[in-house]
């Protein structure tokens, strides 16, 4: 009589079953599942933005990827370009930032560029695959600049014509500009919060949180997409990061658009010294930011430049579905078109159309009517 020995000799199967019972599910999960289920919400606390953003990252990865894949067209990638219009001489003391007249990093102050070389940088963008492209000026608001300012009211409208969106950055607006600027036909307008309502003052003083929102609440009455993120790697912690995104998805419509920059560090500016902002950084913001607002497009924007095509790769995988392409990222460096139409073909990504809505359905709407077809 032969005695047949189990080959297995760990713990049984109800064991393992009973085990892994015993692991609750993130707050990746269970937050991640409940928005594929019913949409975008507005009501959420800083508690539940924190508990997603503090899921074991491989988790919250994951479960950013499945609300993507409900919500957009996962290969789908929209290719912006950003031109610097007017570079230098900005009053605000952002510390972040090498066009601060209040630092010396060898940016001198320049006029408005003209219709010809901004529409011919539009042209090469278009060429180049952009469907957006976004003008900045280094201004602190756009109060006393009325020439200027009509002159890119014209600027928005050639582009629009050449049938692109178009996307400003201006500094501060009044309402009644945020109505000229429609009028004309901008797609969006971009005004950043950059970190939380509690760290800003260690990298602001030269205007407030609230003039910020102000900003934010006549682009969104005059019907203009918002486009609105901040930026890591400022010497903020973890807790201004949640903060900052929490904001952001309680705002009482979702921003367009949400920017996801890492810092570059430029020197003579205050935050020469920080140290780089790795990877995985980046992939809590964007997984974060996809699953707490799953409509808007999640831009991974400044330092790109520093990622490999596989980190790349994973803040896609992540949530993001947009870029800005193009050498120069206003005055700082940014991955060539070349570099980025070699990423598309390696993995397999698709660029976004340009998207003109007249008469927009709200956000439940839209999301239903995309998970429904993903």
């Amino acid at each position: 009589m032969f005695l047949v020995r189990p080959i297995f000799r760990g713990p049984s199967l109800w064991a393992l079953h009973s085990s892994h019972a015993c692991f609750s599910a993130s707050a990746a999960a269970v937050q991640a599942e409940r928005t594929i289920k019913d949409g975008p919400r507005n009501d959420w606390s800083r508690d539940e933005v924190k508990s997603i953003y503090d899921s074991p990252i491989l988790d919250l990865l994951f479960h950013g990827a499945q609300v993507h894949r409900h919500a957009h067209n996962f290969r789908e990638v929209q290719q912006c370009t950003l031109l610097s219009i007017k570079t230098g001489g900005c009053s605000e003391d952002c510390s972040y930032c090498p066009q601060s007249s209040k630092y010396n990093t060898g940016i001198k102050g320049q006029r408005l560029m003209n219709k010809e070389a901004v529409l011919e940088s539009a042209k090469r963008a278009k060429e180049a695959g952009s469907t957006r492209f976004c003008m900045g000026a280094a201004w602190r608001d756009t109060l006393g600049r009325k020439t200027n300012f009509n002159q890119i009211l014209e600027y928005v409208k050639d582009i629009r014509e050449m049938g692109m969106e178009v996307c400003c950055t201006l500094g501060m607006l009044e309402k009644q500009q945020a109505l000229e600027l429609k009028k004309a036909g901008l797609t969006a307008y971009n005004h950043n919060l950059d970190t939380s309502r509690e760290y800003y003052p260690n990298i602001i003083t030269t205007r407030t949180y609230d003039e910020r929102l102000k900003t934010l609440e006549f682009v969104r009455d005059a019907g203009i997409n918002v486009c609105s993120g901040g930026i890591i790697g400022l010497g903020e912690a973890e807790e201004d990061r949640v903060g900052l995104l929490h904001t952001l998805s309680t705002l009482p419509t979702h921003p367009e658009s949400v920017p996801i920059n890492a810092l570059v560090a430029v020197k003579g500016t205050p935050l020469e010294n920080q140290k780089p902002v790795e990877i995985w950084e980046m992939i809590r913001m964007i997984a974060t930011a996809r699953i707490i607002m799953p409509k808007s497009m999640v831009r991974l924007s400044a330092g790109r430049v520093r990622f490999s095509m596989p980190e790349q790769a994973l803040c896609f995988l992540a949530g993001a579905n947009s870029i800005f392409t193009g050498e120069k990222l206003l005055t700082t460096p940014n991955n060539d078109f070349d570099a980025d139409q070699l990423m598309f073909k390696v993995l397999g990504l698709l660029p976004k159309a340009p998207s003109f809505h007249e008469g927009e359905t709200s956000e439940t709407e839209d999301y239903k009517e995309a998970a429904s077809s993903s």
